[in-house]
This record gives structure tokens, C-alpha cells and sequence, in this order.
């Protein structure tokens, strides 16, 4: 590394090497501009991958969502009954190596303030940088939601995210409350379902969409994301939307009982869990499956939340800030939402950097966070 007392200029710092980080960088490299010299990506984990790195072993590459590939490299085949930690962290890499992206990692971005003369000054455990904009790409990951119920810290099993999730063989024999409505904990339930009894705990009943998902559905269900984020809210998981999708594995999994949510419980007790009504329920560990929030402390210092408690998009650009930019957020945070939206930035930051201002042009005609 370089002297971490010097300070570093560059025309576009990016904040996170995931899927979203990484079509941003390849899309400055398209642009002329050098890795290193021009822009630097800044990755807090240790490896390639992103986000997937760590999910657990067991979620195969055919078990996982589709993984959209990276503009300009195709994934290839891939053995469908890999982990998927292993397959994207290799993709990911083989991509950073093609296309001299020169990601700097691990390096904790501890926070991004007012700098001089109009710049950013992005303060890191491995020095500062200085930019000119910025494109935010860190995701959720770092951010586990853990919603609080009475008696929680009287619980004497054990709790645990799907962030800490490692696999099922350390349930074997024992009874898990899956709590929470998306994809996640589907995949948990069926997976504990095998050497676990389970119980599954929602806050509403889980919609399962058995038609096909259309291209037309997939924009309506964005669009009600995005609005969110043009308002100021914190965004939804696109995922909370569209509803969950009826597999053949999870048409199974209804037909074993699997799959049968029951209301979440009002209050937690030392050994289980306890309903208004009186009702109780005996468990050994409580498994959170209850999402994530964007991980967007490190820009605090330039107080870019609305009221609301969400930052305000206008397409990918910051509207209280435009040389800020926030890829893999809201409307963008899905695999093909989060290329486009590298994309977008980096036309808009470019424009920026010329002096060009585009914050008149309709935001129909700069937005491409779609999702099929």
C-alpha cells in the first residue's frame, strides 16, 4: 500500500466490489478512464465475490437465484452442484483479473465527508482518497435486520441471522423457528426441514406466485420500489413485491408440510415463544430470516437521508448530492438491476466530471434499474 498519510486524487472512488461495483468499474474502464489512476474500487471483504462469498455451503449454484452475468464476460457452465460462494467468487475474480479493475481489499471505508474544493474525501483503514464522485455499491450485507420482541434477551437457546447461517448438520434433532417471509427462509426451512423439525413464523402471510414471471411484472414491481426511493423511503425488496416463486421444490415442500406459516409470536420466553392468546411454542434456536438494510452509515457525515429515513434517488444519482451515486439500491438491488444501474452512473458521473448538467433531462430517459 502507499503512504497512508498521503492523500490520494481521483476522479470516481467505488465503494464496493460486488455484482453493482463491479459493472460500475468496467463500465469506467470502457470509458477511458484507469483503474487505480482515474478511479479506485474499494472493497471491504477479503476476496473476490461480493456479498456471495459468504453464503452458506450448501446453497449450490442450482439452488441459488439466477446469477446475471458481469457486462462484457460471460459466466460460462458451471457445475450447478458447486456452492455458489465458490462459482461467483471465481467468476468475480476471473472478471477483476480481465478487465484490470485492480480492486483494493480489504480496505474499511470508515466514512465519506465534505472535502476542498468541491471534492469527497473518502477516509479508509488503509489511507484517504480524494474524489470527485462517487459511486456507492456496498449493498445489504453488512446490515443483518434483527427485529426486537419482548423477552428476547431472556431466551436460553440460541438466535442467529441468516447472515451467520452455516449450514444445517449443527440443528440435527432439534426444533428451529424460521422467522421471516422471503426467499431465504423458504430455502432454510427446506434445507433444516431434513434433519431439524421446523416452524415456520411469518408477520403476513406469504404470497406464492404460480404464474409465470413476465418481463411486464417484473417493471411494475421495480417501479413501486423505486417510487419508494424518489420519495425518500427506505426501499423494499423487490422480492416483497413480486411475492415468492412456486418451484417444483417448493410445491414439494408444501405437500410435506413444510411450507405452513403460522403468525409470528407476540413476545419470546427462555424457552420458546408465546402468542397474546396464550398459546406457547418450545424451541431450541430462533433463526432470524428477516432481511437486511442498506449498509450507508459510512456517508453519514453528508447527511443524505430524508425525513423519511431513506435517501432520495433520482435514477442512481443522490438528489440531495449529484456526485453521489447508489447502485444496488432499491429499485437496482437484483443482479441484472445492479449491471444497468453501473451502467447508468457511469454516464451520468462522466457527464459530471465534463461539467455537463443532465438534472433536467426527464428521469425516464437516464433510469435502467430494471429487472426481468
Amino acid at each position: 500500500m502507499n503512504d497512508l498519510g498521503a492523500v490520494r486524487d481521483v476522479e470516481t472512488a467505488v465503494i464496493g466490489a460486488g455484482q453493482a461495483g463491479l459493472s460500475a468499474a468496467y463500465f469506467l474502464r470502457r470509458a477511458g478512464m484507469r483503474a487505480g489512476t482515474d478511479f479506485v474500487v474499494l472493497d471491504h471483504s477479503p476476496g473476490a465475490g461480493g456479498a456471495w462469498q459468504f453464503r452458506w455451503s450448501s446453497l449450490t449454484y442450482g439452488k441459488a437465484h439466477r446469477v446475471h452475468e458481469l457486462p462484457g464476460m460471460p459466466l460460462g457452465d458451471a457445475d450447478p452442484d458447486r456452492p455458489s460462494a465458490e462459482v461467483v467468487g471465481e467468476y468475480f475474480a476471473r472478471y477483476e483479473r480481465a478487465f484490470d479493475l485492480r480492486v483494493r481489499r480489504p480496505v474499511d471505508v470508515t466514512a465519506v465527508r465534505e472535502g476542498t474544493g468541491g471534492r469527497l474525501r473518502v477516509e479508509t483503514d488503509a489511507g484517504v482518497w480524494s474524489a470527485r464522485t462517487l459511486i456507492n455499491a456496498t449493498g445489504t450485507w453488512d446490515r443483518p435486520f434483527l427485529p426486537y420482541y419482548p423477552g428476547q434477551e431472556t431466551f436460553l437457546g440460541r438466535q442467529l441471522h441468516t447472515a451467520d447461517y452455516r449450514g444445517s448438520a449443527e440443528f440435527a434433532g432439534k426444533h428451529v423457528l424460521v422467522v421471516g417471509g422471503g426467499t431465504s427462509a423458504v430455502q432454510l426451512l427446506m434445507e433444516l426441514a431434513e434433519v431439524a423439525r421446523t416452524t415456520w413464523l411469518t408477520r403476513r402471510p406469504p404470497v406464492f406466485r404460480s404464474t409465470p414471471f413476465t418481463e411486464e411484472w417484473g417493471r411494475s414491481a421495480v417501479a413501486l420500489v423505486e417510487e419508494r426511493v424518489r420519495q425518500g423511503l427506505p426501499p423494499q425488496s423487490v422480492v416483497s413485491v413480486t411475492g415468492l416463486a412456486a418451484t417444483d421444490a417448493i410445491r414439494a415442500a408444501q405437500e410435506r408440510g413444510i411450507l405452513r406459516p403460522e403468525p409470528v409470536f407476540d413476545r419470546i420466553t427462555p424457552h420458546g415463544v408465546a402468542w397474546a392468546d396464550g398459546r406457547t411454542l418450545n424451541a431450541d434456536v430462533i433463526l432470524w430470516a428477516t432481511g437486511f438494510r442498506a449498509a450507508l452509515d459510512h456517508l453519514a457525515p453528508l447527511k443524505l437521508r430524508e425525513p423519511g429515513g431513506g435517501v432520495r434517488l433520482d435514477g442512481t444519482r443522490v438528489a440531495k448530492d449529484p456526485r453521489i451515486h447508489l447502485v444496488g439500491y432499491g429499485p437496482s438491488a437484483s443482479t441484472i438491476g445492479a449491471n444497468r444501474a453501473g451502467r447508468s452512473a457511469v454516464r451520468e458521473v462522466r457527464a459530471y466530471l465534463a461539467g455537463v448538467d443532465r438534472t433536467a433531462e426527464p428521469t425516464s430517459e437516464r433510469s435502467l434499474e430494471r429487472v426481468h
